[in-house]
């Protein structure tokens, strides 16, 4: 007989790397202190790991959602279940709450009645919010993205080891294998706004959404082709309207395949292959394709103009710019703030690296990336400083994760810092915001560039004036670090004379 399990849970975050692993260990200790059994499915960057099964579906008492993409919960339609982001799910007494919330669900459907004969449930419903559900269809998506976004930009800022023009064949320091890595990740950089439409719509609509959703990601980094006449041509040019565009395009497949569904639903079940072959593809296909190739005009100008709004604010000076991306970066470490902040960085990038080195594009996007990956380093760094300094007002586990955060945060991943900022959350995310803004604004006044989108210290070969760089990024760790065991050692000696 298969095993059950009193709680089932889905857990995911839109990087896969460090959320959907700790709300998954939340939820394990929160099961195991109340004398429940639990299963957590993670659905990180790797995949689907510890894959639920229909009959521990069917068997449980409750499930628990915390995931900001999808993570299919449509499987436990019927069971008494709580959903929320996974940022709600980080500690054990969250944990806890959601457990309680779930088990006190009502169930509804066709699992209702085997939840009934288990125990029965109260009458509390707890429903997701439409602006959970909005944000979870697009991390959907830029987690799908992010992938592309490293792959390529990687790759791209690799070749220019070899020299920052050695992809061209006139350039004196030309080499033909830079080249080839330099249209590789070109390549891979092109996927990303056609991924994230495709993965945004998936979400909503699932696998037949696909195909239109990667079409308006395509028609919106390419735009409307129009002719020297004016008129459209197929082999015309046109504007592209990048991430925007994007975003509406998936959005747009999704529900355009959700609204097929029920016009088409009186079809007889003999023609449900029919549908998925061949009216759903074609049908939403041409529907989103005319809309998206209708707004592309609209679109591009909205574009243009956000992009020129943030080349505005770049000029505005460092301290401003610098202040806004590292309060950003350093709010929630991964969530969507700190998505805007990193979007907004890659899409600027993708536009530099188009523009080509020595353009103002260039130096701008690169530049702004630069403050971005900079903010993004120093809140793990912050908590490392924190505890080798001040070791004795922190717990073991405490020192035991600043030293893993060493390592985290010079790979530019954010979210080893979490769990920290989750125990005090005031003063440390004030702390953390000063820390990033300070490392992003000694950054854009030393006029560092970095050409590669992510991986922190492992692109300093590439990054222009790098020692800068690193410089800007310890000075923001050291000044977070020492406020941060200001506050420890205050709270510390605080408890002692309590005691």
């Amino acid at each position: 007989m298969a095993e059950t399990y009193d709680i089932i849970a889905a857990t995911g975050c839109p990087t896969g790397i460090a959320h959907t692993f700790m709300a998954k260990k939340a939820l394990e200790d929160a099961a195991k202190a109340k004398g429940l059994t639990i299963k957590v499915e993670t659905h990180g960057q790797v995949g689907v790991e510890d894959e639920l099964t229909p009959a521990e579906i069917k068997a449980a008492k409750a499930v628990v959602v915390a995931a900001d993409k999808d993570v299919q919960a449509e499987r436990f339609a019927g069971k008494p279940m709580v959903t929320t982001g996974v940022s709600k799910c980080l500690s054990v007494d969250a944990a806890t709450e959601l457990i309680d919330k779930a088990l006190a669900a009502k169930p509804s459907g066709e699992l209702a009645a085997d939840v009934a004969r288990a125990g029965g449930a109260s009458d509390v419903v707890e429903k997701e919010s439409v602006g959970h559900i909005i944000y979870k269809h697009l991390m959907n998506g830029v987690s799908h993205m992010l992938p592309f976004v490293v792959a390529g930009g990687v790759l791209t800022a690799v070749s220019f080891l070899w020299g920052i023009t050695s992809f061209d064949s006139t350039a004196a320091d030309y080499n033909s294998f830079a080249a080839l890595l330099k249209i590789i990740g070109g390549i891979a950089m092109n996927l990303m706004v056609p991924v994230l439409a495709a993965f945004i719509a998936e979400s909503i609509g699932k696998r037949p959404a696909l195909v239109p959703g990667f079409v308006a990601g395509m028609i919106a980094i390419q735009g409307l082709p129009v002719a020297e006449s004016g008129l459209i041509d197929a082999g015309g040019a046109g504007t592209g309207f990048g991430f925007l565009g994007g975003i509406v395009g998936g959005f747009l497949a999704g529900y355009v395949i959700l609204g097929l569904e029920k016009l088409l639903s009186g079809l007889p079940e003999n023609l449900n292959g029919l549908k998925a072959i061949f009216l759903y593809p074609l049908l939403s296909t041409c529907i989103v394709g005319l809309v998206m190739l209708g707004i592309s005009g609209p679109m591009a100008a909205i574009n243009e103009a956000m992009m020129g709004f943030l080349s505005g604010l770049q000029h505005a000076g460092p301290i401003p710019l610098g202040l806004a991306i590292g309060a950003m970066c350093a709010f929630d470490m991964g969530g969507p703030v700190n998505k805007a902040a990193y979007v907004t960085g890659t899409a600027m990038l993708t536009q530099a690296l188009e523009a080509g080195v020595g353009t103002q594009a260039y130096n701008d996007g690169t530049n702004f990336m630069a403050a971005v990956s900079a903010a993004c380093i120093v809140p793990p760094l912050v908590t490392t400083f924190a505890t080798i300094v001040g070791r004795k007002y922190f717990t073991e586990e405490d020192r035991d994760a600043g030293l893993v955060n060493f390592i985290l945060g010079c790979t530019h991943i954010t979210e080893g810092a979490i769990p920290f900022m989750t125990k005090n959350i005031i003063p440390v995310m004030p702390i953390m915001m000063l820390s990033s803004a300070i490392g992003a604004i000694l950054t854009l006044m030393w006029g560092v560039h970095d050409p590669a989108p992510h991986g922190g210290f492992l692109v300093l070969p590439v990054v222009e004036n790098g020692l800068q760089w690193v410089l800007a990024i310890l000075i923001g760790a050291v000044v977070g670090g020492v406020l941060f065991v200001a506050f420890k050692k205050y709270d510390y000696d605080k408890s002692q004379q309590a005691e």
